[in-house]
């Protein structure tokens, strides 16, 4: 990466410019990053996974950037218009908009009414004037009046559409104006078509609005445009134009000294034309698509993280699980799953109106619990669920059997997909469904791998930002958590193998198949022997590995094979073996990590080493606890304001946090009612699926609203 690149990186993240150097070199040599955040530290400088992602994202727009800066020069060049001051100042930008901006004046054009004033023979005219030493305009132009211009008025307005469009294509005064319009105030008003559609109703807010662009929060720019898409609002920043006419004006007159009393009005002419015209509606574009960018970021940030808490909630475990899809008038799906996962059973129950079968399925349910040894049962928590809930809480199970509600969003397109088709070819959409909660309830990183993060009912305005930067966001996130979690080599599928460090797809499917005809794995060196398994991508995977019972048990942990030397040295130094030194604490604080520093092994690396094989293997997700709604809450109708009632976080967004409280409709506690002065950042105070009392503040019965205050977060 070239040095004005690593420099302005390193600015705008608040690193050193010789991380930002060795994370670019890092990815030039096939790194990921997870391996780079965990086995390269000495190389970072401890940087987190998530400042090295924002590296990588930076090093691959300044890669673009090169070779969009290649194409303007060889346009430009071909031009015979390149001089060393533009090639200086194209190769020496870092920002996209000052670059296109460079390169205006000499993009290929499309007809307009500056070209049709050139073919006229009007250039030498307008260069007149703009030079500003016409004295007589009207005198200077009549010598123009020939072929196809007519008049004077004619000649001049063609003379004023050149310095028109050559004063929109100026850098210099795009970029001011840009400045202007970024202290500006957005402002929405209503369309005609929103007086009259009730869709527009939802965006009411927005009929006359007016917030300062520097201010408005993401969720109200996304929410603004949309609606201005959908044809309900009208959208525009309310710059000054006589302020930037003005502003325009000075600057030429600054460049090129004050004109003729006469040139002057031409030119101000041209002047406030370009900004109307011109300038105005294409500087506006570029602003709010700016803020648009920056509010797409601040909306995939809070996307992601909820993705983050919602991939390592708490699992319960490899337990002989009972998953059930509720239901009504189709009845509760049930399914009977052993400890890994597998399919052993799966049934119908009608507990409900209008069949109400519930003796039968009291039975039912009490048998299959007995039969498979059931230690946990899995409800999920869509239409029926709370009903369904209490149903089995009532059915008098042994007290060792616990229930747990468990999300059903995303559980639909799961059991529609391939990979649901893959795995359960025989089954229909209703047993897939009902295996998928019944998953996710043992453990939701290996689940929910499987489906796409935005049909997870989780973050805001998904579908209105910039899909590329989502999906890199995402791809990010799910990498990350895998990678931090660990994947059991022997057990893991293809769908969870594919976001371990180094592998994809087709490494995946290649470990599952050797694993299956070699029947399992048993040291992480195996991974060399899986077709197109290569050194690099067993560098960049071992780590993330783990064999349970292996013969070497560092193949176990999270220690990379590169290290397993400075453990065996540990262990001789200590008189004991490796296995006797992985997992005993004790004698690893003996250890002095300052004695084992070489080579590319600095502290960081030892020390971590120091903390996996005090607990090698060690899950970093919280365990999972048990959660009871209110007994008497069932209906919307049942709320009354003032109530104080338990409930569990579903959803963060900028504006606020999404409460199951056990109704069909979350309720809302919004940012100013989350128990902190002003707006907070609820990402900042709650954490998704975490268990919360709140108080009950409004009930909107028409639109099925509930607004709620934060009374306590409970651990």
């Amino acid at each position: 990466m070239k040095d004005i690149y690593v420099r302005h990186v390193a600015s705008l993240l608040q690193v050193k410019d010789w991380q930002v150097e060795n994370c670019a070199e890092l990815f030039a040599e096939g790194c990921t990053i997870p391996f780079i955040s965990r086995y390269r530290k000495e190389r970072t400088g401890g940087l987190s996974d998530v400042e090295v992602a924002e590296i990588k994202h930076w090093t691959e727009v300044f890669t673009e950037m090169e070779k969009r800066k290649a194409s303007i020069l060889s346009t430009i060049e071909e031009q015979g218009k390149l001089t060393p001051e533009l090639r200086d100042q194209i190769e020496n930008c870092v920002s996209s908009s000052i670059l296109e901006d460079l390169y205006l004046p000499f993009r290929p054009k499309r007809k307009t009414r500056a070209t049709v004033a050139v073919a006229k023979g009007l250039e030498p005219l307008a260069d007149l004037l703009w030079s500003g030493k016409s004295r007589n305009p009207e005198a200077d132009a009549a010598k123009f009046v020939k072929g196809e211009v007519a008049s004077v008025d004619e000649a001049l307005a063609g003379a004023r559409d050149i310095i028109a469009e050559r004063l929109s294509e100026t850098a210099v005064v795009r970029e001011n104006l840009r400045g202007i319009f970024r202290t500006r105030r957005v402002q929405s008003k209503a369309t005609k078509a929103a007086q009259t559609d009730p869709a527009a109703a939802k965006y009411r807010t927005y009929f006359n609005y007016s917030n300062p662009i520097s201010k408005i929060p993401s969720y109200s720019l996304l929410a603004l445009l949309r609606a201005e898409n959908e044809g309900f609002l009208k959208v525009s920043i309310d710059a000054d134009a006589e302020k930037c006419g003005n502003k325009m004006y000075y600057d030429y007159c600054q460049e090129k000294g004050y004109p003729s009393r006469e040139c002057g009005l031409e030119i101000r002419a041209a002047v406030d034309d370009a900004y109307k015209r011109l300038l105005e509606p294409s500087i506006t574009n570029e602003v709010l698509k700016e803020a648009k960018l920056k509010a797409d970021v601040d909306s995939i940030r809070v996307f992601g993280e909820n993705l983050r808490q919602l991939l390592l909630a708490a699992p319960v475990g490899q337990k002989r699980t009972m998953a059930i899809d509720p239901g009504f008038r189709t009845g509760c799906k049930v399914v009977c799953l052993d400890e890994h996962g597998t399919l052993l059973h799966h049934t119908v129950i009608f507990p409900h109106p209008p069949a109400a079968k519930k003796v039968q399925a009291i039975m039912t349910v009490a048998d299959l619990v007995e039969q498979y040894g059931i230690e946990v049962i899995a409800i999920g928590n869509g239409t029926a669920g709370r009903e369904t809930e209490d149903f089995i809480r009532k059915v008098g199970l042994p007290e060792s059997v616990r229930i747990f509600s468990v999300s059903e969003d995303g559980a639909s397109v799961y059991s529609a997909s391939e990979v649901a088709r893959e795995e359960f070819p025989d089954e229909d959409v209703t047993v897939r469904g009902a295996v998928s909660i019944g998953r996710r309830l043992m453990d939701p990183l290996a689940e929910l791998v499987k489906i796409d993060p935005k049909s997870l009912g989780i973050g805001q305005y998904q579908h209105d930002v910039d899909q590329t930067l989502l999906h890199e966001q995402l791809d990010n996130t799910v990498e990350s958590c895998v990678n931090s979690v660990g994947v059991n080599l022997n057990t893991a599928s293809p769908y969870l193998l594919q976001y371990v460090s180094g592998i994809g797809p087709t490494l995946a499917d290649n470990i599952v198949a050797y694993r299956a005809k070699a029947g399992g794995y048993k040291s992480r060196r195996q991974l060399m022997e899986v077709p197109r398994l290569g050194e690099k991508a067993f560098q960049q995977c071992a780590g993330f590995l783990r064999i349970q019972g292996a013969e070497n048990p560092l193949d176990g942990s999270a220690v990379h094979p590169e290290s397993y030397h400075i453990v065996d040295r540990m262990a001789r130094d200590l008189g004991v073996s490796t296995r006797e030194l992985v997992g005993n604490a004790d004698l690893c604080r003996k250890i002095k990590a300052q004695d084992y520093v070489e080579g590319d092994f600095g502290l960081p690396t030892i020390n971590d080493i120091l903390k996996e094989l005090a607990k090698p293997g060690r899950d970093p997700r919280a365990e999972v606890r048990e959660f009871s709604f209110a007994d008497d809450i069932h209906e919307i109708d049942d709320l009354k304001v003032g109530m104080e009632l338990p409930g569990i976080v579903t959803n963060l967004t900028a504006f606020g946090a999404f409460v199951d409280i056990g109704l069909h409709d979350n309720g809302l506690i919004h940012a100013t009612k989350m128990g902190v002065r002003g707006m907070a950042d609820p990402s900042k105070i709650l954490k998704l699926h975490q268990h919360v009392l709140v108080e009950v503040v409004s009930v909107d019965l028409e639109r099925n609203r509930i607004g709620l205050r934060l009374i306590d977060k409970k651990a």
